[in-house]
């Protein structure tokens, strides 16, 4: 057994195959979690949605996803371990290892694409279901579930030693989610951008003089992999276009059902994918059969894509949910006039995207920005500018749409 766990306490003893990362352990006292009914929901999430739409191959789930996550902080912990002193504690290890385990168990269908509704963040749930349901499991695991939700939940106070270290591996430039979200998500798609070369950057993870996880000098070409393989995948996977459609006919259908009172917000909350459109297929809650058509496949077609232009008024009122559903009344209204049918409308935006440089170069005095990368600020905003694209989705002919929805929004209306 290696020296850090022998030191912890723990032994890794329960397999469990993966087929990204092949044989991942567990102690035997986690077993209780994993068994768990909120952590076996996220069998019945898929990790991306309606990608599988486009990429066919991504149908893993949030479970799936989970469990890598739990293997890739236990090798950041055991990298990061030697520097950290007294801060890495048994008990607080296992929360460690509980809260990457379980970060997700608070995730409901499409929470990612509802961010900007007034809905409670999947942290906040997760440290809810920590506390709440899964406690005896984490407590029989030996950690602290008030501490391992503290980890999940940064907006809470902090409890128990090495938390906020436990905080920074978790979520960070370097985070174990981002490792196997990226790996796994590129091979379930089958494409090579989220590829990481993940043995170099766990021998080049340390703790800065700061007690912050950085890396090494020679470190700065992963954090580099990562930058430039998460800016890949969201042009190619998580925002194409054919995964931007039925996220935007699924999110305006939620929308609507929450302004009209046909969804309470709390009604989202511990859903799987089964559960929701479910949900959503309930009276009153979907009358333009939006969700229904994304659960048959029946995606609208583009007729407006462009790099978003704050300067113009009318994709400034795109942009903000409070007004953009009265860009779409007036862009279906133009493209009924054009084609003389009424039409299904849907305006799309993806928010701000960021990008994580904050981490140092340990032995260096330098942030990761001032290194001899080509990652400067000014390159990494570019990346969140190139992908913010705005773009309309409509059930009519999009050539007979495009004219009428490109005359409005390219300011000309």
């Amino acid at each position: 057994m290696d020296g850090i766990w022998q030191r912890l306490g723990i032994r890794f003893t329960e397999p469990y195959r993966d087929p990204l990362w092949g044989t991942i352990l567990f102690p035997t006292e986690f077993l209780d979690i994993l068994s768990s009914p909120e952590f076996v929901k996220l069998s019945r999430i898929l990790q991306l949605g309606p990608t599988h739409l486009v990429y066919p191959g991504a149908t893993h789930t949030r479970r799936a996803h989970s469990i890598g996550v739990f293997s890739m902080a236990a090798r950041v912990l055991k990298a990061v371990a030697p520097f950290a002193g007294d801060q890495v504690t048994p008990e607080g290890a296992r929360a460690f290892l509980a809260a990457a385990l379980c970060h997700d168990v608070g995730h409901f269908p499409y929470a990612h694409s509802l961010k900007e509704l007034p809905l409670e963040e999947h942290e906040a749930l997760t440290a809810r279901a920590l506390t709440g349901p899964m406690a005896a499991a984490l407590e029989k695991a030996g950690a602290d579930p008030a501490q391992a939700a503290a980890i999940v939940d940064v907006k809470s106070p902090a409890v128990g030693t090495g938390t906020a270290l436990y905080r920074s591996l978790l979520s960070g430039v370097l985070d174990p989610d981002k490792l196997d979200y990226l790996n796994r998500d590129a091979w379930a798609c089958g494409v090579p951008y989220g590829v990481q070369d993940t043995e170099y950057m766990l021998r080049h993870i340390v703790l800065d003089e700061e007690g912050r996880p950085g890396v090494d000098d020679r470190g700065v070409m992963a954090v580099e992999s990562v930058l430039f393989s998460k800016y890949q995948m969201y042009r190619a996977v998580y925002w194409h276009k054919g995964v931007r459609a039925p996220t935007a006919m699924v999110k305006k259908a939620v929308i609507e059902a929450l302004r009209n009172g046909a969804v309470d917000s709390a009604d989202l909350y511990g859903l799987d994918d089964s559960g929701f459109y479910a949900l959503m297929s309930g009276p009153g809650r979907d009358p333009e059969r939006l969700v229904r058509s994304v659960f048959d496949g029946r995606i609208f077609p583009s007729c407006y894509e462009a790099p978003y232009d704050e300067t113009v008024p009318a994709q400034r009122k795109a942009a903000h949910l409070v007004t953009r559903t009265a860009v779409e009344k007036e862009l279906a209204a133009a493209v009924s006039a054009r084609t003389g049918a009424p039409c299904r409308l849907v305006v799309d935006l993806p928010e701000p995207l960021s990008f994580e440089t904050s981490m140092n170069v340990a032995g260096t005095g330098k942030k990761f920005s001032e290194s001899a990368t080509v990652f400067r600020p000014e390159v990494v905003r570019g990346f969140s500018h190139s992908l913010r694209v705005l773009r309309v989705f409509c059930d009519a002919d999009p050539g007979a749409a495009a004219p009428a929805v490109a005359e409005i929004l390219s300011g000309r209306g």
